[in-house]
């Protein structure tokens, strides 16, 4: 019955807080733990693209799931459009960071997971003409392999239409051009230079020409089974493949008893900047997670404000 009870008070303060802020409450979803928020704006609406928990004691993970919403308070669970077992090669249990993109028209969503064959991470792609799928495996086989580097994949559109792709785990962060196609590399991938103690969690925007790649570290490493008590770092440069200048950071950790890793992104939504990042706030298990947003600000200088979390 308490445990009862402490749903109700966290659905009474979300509610609150969506109506004081005008924006979604926080954990965004309640009916089940997800990670690893890429948000994307399509005409007039919001849609966010996320990972789903299972737990018990690791990142068990085997889909992929949508939510959209008109106003940033009311969502609506598409499902999971895309379940991990579209893609024959992978292996059960890695439904990892991904992200959706739209291009003439296609929607692209790039994902992490394992190769079942070579037992190595790898970037796969699925195609819809829908924002909310379905979906397929748009090659059948990885897009990009080569081991725990490979992971957290994030696609950015520039203003001149060149898109590129950007992944990273382990220390190193790559990022490399796009075909128009949006499932070749054209050229090599090339590590990001100028960055300080990157983990994962790449996300690219952009804010008055400059580029922002932004990403979680190692903070207090040594953690048993974890990483660190992720905080997310920003660099700039006037390229988006860099180099990059270290800024400093936005966030500061979720805190140990909501959670040790962090995922985060930033987007601009009707005039407002958002981050979207997860904690484990509403379950108070650090593998299974739920994906929260907030304002984010830029200074006058261009800097990021340090990010208040609900």
């Amino acid at each position: 019955m308490k445990e009862n009870w402490k749903y109700v008070i966290i659905a009474i303060l979300a509610m609150t807080l969506s109506s004081i802020t005008g924006y979604a409450q926080n954990p965004i979803v309640q009916t089940c733990y997800t990670a690893d928020p890429a948000p994307m704006v399509y005409g007039d609406r919001f849609y966010i693209y996320i990972d789903r928990d299972e737990g018990p004691d690791y990142y068990n993970m085997n889909e992929w799931r949508v939510y959209s919403s008109a106003d940033m308070v009311n969502w609506t669970d598409h499902g999971a459009q895309l379940p991990l077992t579209a893609f024959s090669w992978a292996k059960a249990g890695t439904a990892w960071a991904a992200q959706c993109i739209e291009r003439y028209g296609k929607f692209y969503w790039y994902v992490c997971c394992t190769d079942t064959e070579s037992n190595i991470n790898a970037i796969g792609v699925a195609v819809s003409d829908s924002p909310t799928g379905p979906f397929k495996d748009a090659l059948g086989k990885p897009m990009i392999s080569g081991g725990w580097g490979y992971i957290d994949p994030t696609v950015f559109i520039d203003d001149d239409g060149q898109a590129y792709i950007y992944n990273g785990g382990g220390g190193t962060c790559k990022g490399g051009r796009l075909k128009d196609n949006m499932m070749e590399l054209d050229g090599a991938m090339r590590t990001m230079e100028g960055l300080v103690d990157f983990h994962e969690a790449t996300w690219i925007h952009k804010y008055n020409g400059k580029y922002y790649l932004s990403y979680s570290d190692n903070h207090e490493p040594g953690q048993e089974g974890v990483a660190g008590w992720n905080r997310m770092h920003y660099a700039i440069s006037d390229h988006p493949l860099g180099p990059w200048k270290h800024i400093g950071i936005y966030m500061q950790p979720t805190r140990p008893e909501t959670g040790v890793t962090n995922h985060g992104s930033i987007v601009q939504y009707k005039g407002q900047w958002f981050a979207f990042y997860h904690n484990s706030a509403l379950s108070g298990d650090p593998w299974l997670r739920s994906v929260c947003v907030d304002r984010l600000y830029h200074n006058a200088d261009g800097t990021i404000r340090m990010v208040e979390q609900r």
